[in-house]
């Protein structure tokens, strides 16, 4: 045991042997720290106001001089100061029912809870605090914080343990209030216009609806494999052929893949259904909703991110996927023909990496996209009619069967939402989806597999509809300019730092 920790379990003891616990039930707070800032901070210095306040927090500094003493507290809202003076408190404790001013001094430390009554002062310098009448001790600290000066700038310590993070960057707690607010708008939003919330199931007996590696679990009772869910699409199709209209489900989606600055294998999104509409309409949504979440939050459409400046006012650009390639690499997949061999060679003449797996003219399309493209894109950019064999579920496009009514946006150089016009045919999609299959088969365990319910439901006939899904967590990051996605989950996957032993 440290010297530290045994120091304040013995602060923790003498409380018992008071007759006070160290660690107590509730405490009645009348008032939030920022709320008082907010409406009593016009007070001149030295002037007090009779309101009677119960606050409570933890303690992020003290001062203690004499039969004075300063400290700041901190609540879920901001900091507040408490002004302690020996004379008032020891008079509120006639009765010995409350703890004294030399019990405040020698048993609180920095990083204890502690609830106050008193009333409002501005001090003579100017500080806008609580003046104590009785205070109560609600949780004692045995570990250190980090330093105050300093903050918590261990990036890997921020992740691991992030209440500390919490409680020593306000930035990150600043981050984590946004993301709230941003999510309650989208519910909101769509509410207005009248979608319905759905609730899809996260364990799955088949993983579909993206090109993805899902979670494998197994279910004892059935004696079944089962997957996270990859994605809701498949599901909230279901209700679509069930006849509501608008539907949509914001939550957690779950690949067993990579880890960057912008890959959780765990993370949120929104996905939305529109009955009667196409890839167009969900453009529409897509830029109207965003839009909407970012002047609600910044107050403007003119956003810095990492040093770039992101102008979010509509409309924004609308682009193919031949033309944005051709515009950035000079390469020119309409002049290939259908010679993929052609096509590759050229490719690979301006240093671009070919895989094996790339062995149509569509796949090749999208990788050099990926590979040279998409870091370009800082401004709104919808990237549309994509290749049909990276889009399964997609409807083909009425001019080039080649390609499909499906858009993404392109943020920052990073994909934000993806949508297409869905396919409704159940002929083409199961056809599409036992190329998948086979591919599946052949040992590529991101492709999708067969959902007979699914393909069912379709022959039961879906109506015209339009997809679309955004990336929660980095349309986050845009708002916040944060440069990885772990800085706004609040817990993001990490390799433990002890492994437990198997028994």
């Amino acid at each position: 045991m440290s010297e530290f920790r045994e120091a304040r379990l013995n602060k923790a003891k003498a409380l018992i042997d008071k007759g006070f616990e160290p660690y107590n039930e509730s405490f009645k707070v009348t008032h939030a720290s920022k709320f008082l800032v907010d409406k009593y901070n016009y007070l001149e210095n030295g002037e007090e106001f009779d309101l009677n306040v119960s606050i409570a927090g933890r303690v992020l500094a003290k001062r203690v001089m004499g039969k004075i003493a300063f400290f700041s507290i901190c609540d879920q809202e901001g900091l507040i100061q408490l002004y302690l003076d020996k004379l008032i408190i020891d008079n509120h404790n006639n009765d010995k029912k409350f703890l004294s001013f030399t019990d405040l001094k020698e048993l609180v430390d920095i990083g204890d809870w502690i609830g106050v009554h008193g009333t409002i002062k501005k001090t003579n310098k100017g500080e806008l605090s609580i003046k104590v009448s009785t205070w109560e001790m609600l949780s004692k600290s045995l570990q250190p914080l980090p330093d105050k000066w300093h903050g918590l700038t261990d990036i890997e310590k921020r992740y691991r343990q992030r209440y500390l993070d919490l409680i020593v960057n306000p930035q990150s707690k600043n981050i984590f209030k946004t993301r709230a607010a941003c999510i309650s708008f989208i519910r909101r939003w769509l509410e207005e216009r009248q979608f319905l919330e759905i609730e899809t199931p996260i364990l799955q007996s088949e993983a579909g609806g993206a090109e993805a590696r899902p979670f494998i679990t197994h279910h004892n009772t059935l004696d079944i494999p089962l997957y996270l869910r990859i994605a809701t699409e498949l599901h909230l199709k279901r209700m679509v052929v069930g006849g509501f209209e608008k539907v949509y489900e914001l939550g957690r989606i779950f690949r067993n893949e990579g880890i960057s600055t912008k890959h959780n294998p765990e993370f949120t999104s929104v996905e939305i259904y529109q009955a009667y509409a196409n890839y167009i309409d969900m453009m529409h949504i897509t830029e109207d909703l965003i839009t909407d979440i970012v002047m609600s939050v910044c107050k403007s459409f003119d956003i810095k991110y990492q040093g770039e400046n992101i102008q979010f006012s509509k409309p924004w650009q609308r682009i193919t996927m031949k033309n944005v390639v051709k515009k950035y690499t000079g390469i020119d997949f309409d002049a290939f023909g259908e010679d993929f061999n052609y096509a590759k060679s050229q490719v690979e003449s301006k240093g671009i990496d070919v895989q094996p797996h790339i062995d149509s003219l569509g796949k090749l399309l999208n990788e050099v996209f990926e590979q040279k493209v998409e870091s370009h894109l800082i401004q709104p950019t919808f990237v549309i009619d994509y290749p049909v064999e990276i889009s399964p579920l997609a409807r083909r496009h009425p001019i080039d069967k080649d390609f499909v009514q499906r858009f993404e946006l392109f943020i920052a150089g990073r994909e934000i939402a993806n949508a297409f016009s869905e396919l409704i045919d159940p002929i083409d999609q199961r056809e599409r989806l036992e190329m998948q299959q086979s591919l599946r088969d052949s040992g590529d365990l991101e492709a999708h597999c067969i959902d007979e319910d699914f393909l069912n439901a379709l022959e039961i006939g879906m109506p015209p509809t339009g997809g679309l899904g955004i990336g929660i967590d980095r349309l986050i990051m845009l708002i916040t300019d944060s440069g990885s996605i772990r800085d706004v989950i609040p817990f993001p996957l990490l390799k433990p730092e002890f492994t437990l032993s198997k028994s």
